[in-house]
């Protein structure tokens, strides 16, 4: 049975024993363009899913974006563009420095890298709210065990999970999340969870949204490490249900 994330494909399994025939699940990857009032701002393979928040935070991470109320009104168009209609002038092309995303598709805009932060926003959780965070956020990823091919990004606010976005690249589930909170989804008051490694463009888009807590299942870099200790955020690697790297401001996690 295929999906919208989907496609099942035959494989030939080959063992000591002999071969035969098994039928995947394989996550589709297509091509989107993003468009800013009708001027193409870039492209990227994308899970087709979330394609309005995914054009909304693509632009916030290429910092053409940085408020809600800038965002007028979004169309995803079956021909493979996400036009994003926005209260703001500048779509010049910027400076971009190329990340360390796989095969480079990560860019952000080298005077980003510089800038200031505005200081998160307060927010703590307990070990009980870690433990639930993580079992829902695994609980809440059925692409990630039937295609073994998908990143996760989710987000806990108010006791909850509220927010889960799949993708086929690490930056574009966490791009999914940052247009959500944009499009007025969910609160940047939270703790945001990835499977992805922290560097230094996942983190600073989430220090530009004062989100106070981020934590992935994976490792920081040197330079994601040392933007979350310039923005005040609490930064968390390794995150399993009974054990937590905490690589910055450890107090925002409680005792209890």
């Amino acid at each position: 049975m295929t999906t919208s994330s989907t496609l099942l494909y035959d494989t030939t399994i080959i063992t000591p024993n002999g071969r035969s025939r098994q039928r995947e699940h394989i996550a589709i990857e297509t091509p989107y363009t993003i468009m800013l009032n009708e001027v193409d701002i870039g492209s990227s393979m994308v899970l087709p899913v979330g394609l309005e928040e995914f054009g909304v935070g693509f632009l916030f991470g290429q910092g053409y974006i940085e408020r809600p109320d800038e965002v007028k009104e979004v169309m995803v168009c079956p021909e493979g563009r996400i036009s994003v209609y926005a209260d703001v002038e500048n779509t010049e092309p910027k400076d971009v420095i190329i990340t360390s995303g796989c095969g480079g598709t990560g860019k952000i805009p080298r005077e980003m890298l510089d800038g200031l932060f505005e200081e998160p926003i307060e927010y703590s959780l307990s070990p009980a709210h870690v433990k639930s965070f993580l079992h829902q956020a695994y609980e809440a990823s059925p692409l990630g065990t039937l295609t073994h091919c998908i990143h996760g990004c989710a987000l806990w606010s108010d006791g909850a999970l509220r927010l889960h976005y799949e993708d086929v690249g690490r930056h574009n589930a966490v791009d999914k999340v940052m247009g959500a909170i944009l499009l007025g989804k969910a609160d940047p008051c939270c703790a945001v969870y990835t499977t992805g490694r922290l560097t230094s463009d996942m983190v600073l888009k989430c220090a530009r949204m004062r989100i106070p807590i981020v934590m992935s299942r994976t490792a920081p870099s040197s330079l994601g490490i040392a933007i979350a200790e310039r923005a005040g955020m609490t930064l968390i690697g390794y995150a399993r249900t009974d054990r937590l790297n905490v690589f910055t401001n450890p107090e925002r996690i409680t005792t209890s």
